[in-house]
């Protein structure tokens, strides 16, 4: 499953919890799938994070000079 479908389905587990109508079985059953897909999404974020370059110019070629990305805390 891609980023983008496991988070929707984040967002569609947090919205059914919300309601607070679930049984307790159902509810503990959706925080399972919700911690695994939060999760799986945190390692796809930390891998696509090491990925990221920043520009910071271009030589005299024209060709693009990059640096790894290193988040500002």
């Amino acid at each position: 499953m891609d980023f983008e479908k496991k988070l929707k389905r984040l967002e569609e587990i947090v919205q059914k919890m919300e309601k607070g109508d679930l049984a307790l079985d159902e509810s503990l059953k959706l925080f399972e799938e919700g911690v695994k897909l939060s999760r799986e999404c945190h390692v796809q974020l930390t891998q696509a994070e090491a990925q990221v370059k920043k520009l910071v110019g271009f030589d005299a070629n024209g060709e693009a000079l990059t640096e790894n990305f290193e988040p500002e805390d």
